[in-house]
């Protein structure tokens, strides 16, 4: 008879005491945003040259750039195996799944505001001079 008495306890549990407004976010500033824009546009491929060209004296930005760049030279390399090589297709579609799950962590990354090497790849992108 106890589970009867106040069918919506469970409920409260879930809520927080001080509503989300937009006075407890930071706000970000427009340089803040366009960093964040060049570190995304980064791990999207071909695009990696925008931030290449425009953002490359920022540090962060300069940071995703060379591990979108690895990222993307590694996507060409398989595109270019898989067309001499194409009795070993499932293996360049993992191999392209793990680019991909790659470039989500970068993104992640970017979006978080940190400078963290991607598992895998990471290593080789502090080897690039740009």
């Amino acid at each position: 008879m106890e589970d009867n008495k106040n069918p919506n306890a469970h409920e409260k549990e879930f809520t927080t005491e001080e509503p989300a407004t937009s006075d407890n976010r930071k706000e970000r500033t427009p340089e803040e945003h366009n960093k964040t824009l060049m570190g995304v546009l980064a791990y999207l491929g071909p695009l990696v040259v925008i931030p290449f060209l425009v953002a490359r004296e920022d540090s962060f930005v300069k940071f995703h750039v060379k591990q979108g760049a690895v990222l993307f030279i590694l996507s060409l390399l398989v595109w270019i195996a898989s067309g001499v090589m194409w009795f070993l297709m499932p293996l360049w579609a993992i191999i392209n799944f793990v680019v991909l799950i790659l470039a989500l962590i970068g993104v992640i990354n970017v979006l978080r505001g940190k400078e963290k090497e991607i598992p895998l790849v990471g290593q080789y992108s502090s080897k690039i001079n740009i």
